[in-house]
């Protein structure tokens, strides 16, 4: 399977093992025939008037079985991830012999006290920074012990990532940051960064998301059109150095080049959609 041995592109039949491909080719009929029943509902419906029922799948009960099933498979095996941040230099050398750990609010805490001891900012900005901060807030829960993700390699471009390459310190430190010239500040600390992460699923909560991505590439073989599913999904343990696989920093032919190109064989399937 390549440089990645045993690590799954949810977006890459090639990636799939002999078990995981094996099962889904016993599916084959089921997937291959709701997913072309749906996709000629739809194609009918939109020629329509639109006022009419939609129309019940007859693969469907099947389907989700043989979703359920998958889902089962993936929740022992390993992805290749992407995080899109903005780190200095240091953080990054750190990640590199510390691996990774999910968002607390102590993290952010120790994140904001290394800029001042390295000379960044002040004390007082600090403080700042880590009062208007959203897990000062009700958000606190849902945002903790968290590291997210995203399941397919995006453009270093696209909307859903510019402010996360743009602002030093993550959504904890920008999110809800209203002064201009901390805003200013956050986007000349670091370069931006992407990483690249092998996320053991049994220590996330999607691996029914990561089988919709799987059935949907496998779908695509058999000569259907469905959507990419590509979804967010974070790790609730940490994760050792050996789990980062690369990082790409800015003014890197492989940063520059990602999800154009880098890495090799990915295709944006909704593009055009």
């Amino acid at each position: 399977m390549g440089e990645h041995e045993g690590i799954i592109d949810v977006w890459s039949i090639e990636t799939f093992d002999a078990e995981l491909r094996g099962n889904l080719d016993s599916h084959g009929d089921v997937i291959h025939g709701y997913m072309l029943t749906s996709r000629r509902q739809w194609l009918e419906r939109e020629a329509s008037d639109r006022t009419m029922p939609y129309p019940e799948n007859p693969y469907a009960g099947e389907f989700l079985r043989a979703k359920e099933h998958i889902t089962r498979l993936m929740e022992a095996r390993t992805i290749r991830a992407w995080h899109y941040t903005r780190m200095t230099d240091e953080e990054t050398d750190a990640l590199r012999q510390d691996g990774i750990y999910p968002s607390t609010l102590n993290n952010i805490r120790s994140r904001f006290a290394a800029q001042v001891a390295a000379g960044v900012f002040s004390q007082e900005i600090a403080d700042r920074l880590f009062a208007d901060s959203p897990y000062q807030s009700d958000q606190r829960d849902s945002r903790s012990n968290k590291f997210w993700m995203v399941s397919h390699p995006i453009e270093i471009e696209n909307g859903d990532v510019e402010l996360l390459l743009k602002s030093w310190g993550g959504e904890a430190a920008y999110f809800w940051q209203q002064d201009p010239s901390l805003q200013n500040l956050l986007t000349r600390i670091g370069k931006p960064r992407v990483l690249e992460i092998a996320v053991p699923l049994v220590h996330s909560r999607h691996s029914y998301s990561a089988a919709e991505a799987v059935v949907s590439t496998f779908g695509r073989t058999l000569g259907c059109r469905p959507d990419k599913h590509a979804f967010d999904l974070y790790t609730y343990r940490p994760l050792g150095p050996a789990h980062i696989l690369c990082v790409h920093s800015e003014g890197e032919l492989n940063f520059i080049a990602m999800a154009r190109g880098y890495p090799a064989g990915f295709v944006n399937m909704n593009l055009g959609r």
